[in-house]
């Protein structure tokens, strides 16, 4: 009490008034509750203490009974109560619960139909070994693989981590492009899908301005990479456009800015060089910058981009950069079916495989799907034919590639085995070039893989 009068006299010397409030039963809604005694203290400012801007200044004052309880052994109890009590926790445990429960299962399938490690360390096999197949799990990895799976795929494969750099273009809306300066064509008027030859947008450059962007390019802010990411290659088929500048000055003109093939629309004149631009939705109303992948800061790409001719008063709906992709050494730690072979009932899919773009990601997981089928249900798989795609592809991420140099790969006509020579009209040896060879490699790969699928089918 002595406490309290004495708290209560200097309160008041000091601008402060006092009121004691009323026992728990009685106290406002929000409040902290205490059975105990406890007064609040407010400060005077000259205006109604009580009013919303004096709400910050006013501050409980609590005595000795509520810091022991604060204090207290059961403080523990409590907390422990609000968090079983709190929707968060409730739905991370129903996660946790669902997750642990399926691990659960499967584990005690496979100890039932393969076999088990006793108390005693004495392997058996389970009553069912034999009779029903063993559940397996297949692994199909995002861009940015998290960290913790990433570890425990390179504690089984032994490997260390594999990375790379992948890289994507800006796009611009097709409005702020100016038509007065770019033109419509493609390189020798040729279309990509028997269309008029006019698939691409082309944006000139005399020498001058070719030599003034390839500055700015190489003077650009850039991104920074952490320390863990300066030796990560890049994806040679996305390569940043101002890396592949700085590996010398002509190196754009024999590159994605080539001029070949491509005669101005509004003066007749051959370009020293030229940005192409290609349509990126159905409604034509984006663009993308084709080859020009970048690693420039967003400021950057503005400032250097717009000063192409065409694009100075450009729009962009997307600007350019870098996204990190994990990968594992594929022809070493995998066998034909994309098992691991550390750990054969765990099989790679997508990405992660060693394959570049979202069709050949797509290729991969679906011949996984199948290899996972086929194994459940005990059919045979047969890999696809080497001179299609899916079976190119496959064949060399699971051997046909050195594993010591070893990046991920798009399909292309390099990973076909060669077409044997054809006769000519006069009985002549020949191998087929260009277009034609194309067209020859297209057509043997449907067939081979209408019969592949007609196999597959009846099995």
């Amino acid at each position: 009490m002595r406490r309290c009068a004495l708290f209560a006299l200097l309160a008041l010397a000091s601008g402060f008034s006092v009121r004691p409030l009323p026992e728990l039963s009685k106290a406002a809604p929000g409040r902290l509750r205490s059975k105990s005694p406890r007064m609040e203290v407010h400060i005077h400012a000259g205006i109604d203490k009580w009013s919303e801007n004096q709400r910050a200044l006013r501050r409980d004052v609590f005595f000795h009974e509520n810091w022991e309880r604060h204090r207290s052994a059961g403080r523990f109890w409590r907390s422990l109560k609000q968090c079983v009590y709190s929707g968060v926790l409730r739905t991370i445990i129903l996660e946790v619960a669902i997750t642990t429960a399926i691990a659960a299962i499967v584990v005690a399938w496979n100890c039932m139909a393969g076999s088990y490690t006793s108390l005693a360390g004495v392997t058996k096999a389970g009553p069912w070994a034999g009779k029903v197949p063993l559940l397996q799990a297949s692994m199909a990895f995002w861009s940015l693989t998290a960290p913790a799976l990433a570890d425990m795929v390179r504690a089984l494969g032994g490997e260390d981590d594999l990375a790379f750099f992948d890289a994507i273009a800006p796009i611009i809306h097709f409005d702020s492009i100016d038509m007065d300066v770019a033109w419509f064509q493609s390189r020798y008027d040729k279309s990509t899908d028997d269309g008029d030859g006019k698939d691409y947008i082309n944006c000139p450059m005399d020498k001058p301005q070719y030599d003034a962007f390839i500055d700015a390019l190489l003077t650009g802010e850039k991104m920074s990479f952490r320390e863990w990411e300066e030796n990560t290659p890049y994806f040679e088929g996305c390569m940043p456009i101002e890396i592949m500048a700085s590996r010398g000055h002509e190196t754009l003109r024999f590159g994605p800015m080539k001029p070949v093939g491509l005669t101005n629309a509004h003066d007749g004149s051959r370009p020293h060089a030229v940005i192409q631009l290609r349509q990126d939705n159905a409604l034509g109303t984006l663009y993308n910058m084709v080859g020009f992948q970048t690693k420039l800061k967003y400021a950057e790409q503005v400032r250097v981009f717009q000063t192409i001719p065409g694009l100075e008063s450009a729009q962009f709906a997307r600007l350019g950069g870098l996204h990190r992709n994990t990968f594992i050494n594929s022809p070493r730690l995998l066998d034909e079916q994309l098992r691991m072979t550390a750990r054969p009932g765990l099989r790679f899919a997508g990405q992660i495989t060693g394959v570049e773009g979202y069709i050949e990601s797509a290729a991969i997981g679906l011949m996984a799907g199948i290899m996972t089928a086929s194994e459940v249900t005990s059919a045979e798989w047969t890999p696809p034919p080497v001179d299609t795609a899916h079976g190119a592809l496959l064949a060399h991420i699971t051997g046909g590639a050195d594993a010591d140099t070893f990046q991920p790969m798009n399909v292309n006509f390099g990973l076909f085995p060669p077409m044997d020579l054809v006769t000519t009209p006069n009985g002549k040896k020949r191998k087929l070039r260009g277009r034609e060879r194309k067209m020859a490699y297209a057509a043997r790969a449907l067939e081979s893989f209408a019969g592949w699928a007609g196999v597959m089918k009846a099995a």
